[in-house]
């Protein structure tokens, strides 16, 4: 089986930077056709504006992913320019702490919209999107579409500082499952990543406030570091490619062997 991504078209969301930044630009070395999306327009602007040409592989789209219609106007703009989509990264990810005996301040409606319901309605119109094309091109045998969750270490460690972005973590994981049960007949596969001790965006705001956080991760990981965001991409593309035909519902860790050995005290990112 082969990781090619060539002539593949991918949606990834959160890819204005950190991790989300980092698949789609590996995606794009490796071939594929991509489509940067993310909420901040002016920093997807930044990052792709002088890239983004008629006939390229690459194309951004920066709107509110939130919004129903937001979602479905980054749809149809990924077909307009490519004509199909095969891979959809849902790599956008919100943290926030939270106070968990305060209602007000526990942040849970917010990451619930922004790190679940966006993903889970993204992945249904996309997989919609996947089956039309399958039925349009008389396409009988193999995988149609691949979909990928980001999630981390948070979905099953107890931290109550992170008790919203937590339970937003473990809803992605069982949405991954769920969504791999029901597209399978489809012939969509559905994964998830699952990461800590990877540079995220949020990781690098973290570590510029508190630079004494960086020895507490690395003692905290069994592999001693804090790894770059292209680690996770590698694994992403193997997902994304036909080498893992036969995978889905799977989460897969890439942490360093963080969750073997995690002590609650030390933030997962």
């Amino acid at each position: 089986m082969s990781f090619s991504l060539s002539g593949k078209t991918a949606i990834v969301t959160g890819s204005a930077a950190g991790i989300g930044l980092g698949i789609a630009r590996h995606f794009l070395a490796k071939g594929a056709n991509v489509m940067f999306a993310d909420m901040d327009e002016d920093r997807l602007d930044n990052e792709c504006g002088a890239e983004a040409k008629a006939e390229g592989p690459l194309r951004f789209f920066g709107g509110d992913l939130r919004e129903k219609l937001t979602i479905a106007n980054l749809l149809s703009a990924t077909i307009d320019a490519f004509d199909r989509v095969d891979i959809l990264v849902n790599a956008s990810r919100l943290v926030r702490t939270s106070e968990p005996l305060n209602a007000e301040e526990d942040n849970v409606e917010l990451l619930w919209q922004q790190n679940v319901l966006t993903s889970l309605r993204l992945s249904q119109m996309t997989a919609r999107r996947m089956i039309l094309q399958a039925e349009k091109s008389g396409s009988q045998d193999g995988c149609i579409g691949s979909i990928i969750n980001v999630s981390s270490i948070a979905a099953v460690r107890t931290m109550p500082n992170l008790l919203g972005y937590s339970m937003s973590c473990a809803a992605v994981e069982q949405m991954t499952r769920s969504m791999a049960v029901a597209l399978a007949p489809k012939r969509i596969r559905v994964n998830a990543v699952s990461f800590a001790s990877v540079m995220s965006a949020s990781l690098q705001s973290t570590l510029k406030d508190h630079p004494e956080y960086r020895e507490i991760i690395n003692k905290s990981t069994p592999m001693g570091r804090i790894a770059p965001a292209d680690e996770l991409a590698e694994t992403v593309q193997f997902l994304a490619s036909d080498a893992a035909s036969f995978m889905t519902g799977q989460i897969v860790s890439i942490d360093g062997g963080r969750s073997l050995i995690d002590p609650a005290a030390a933030a997962a990112h």
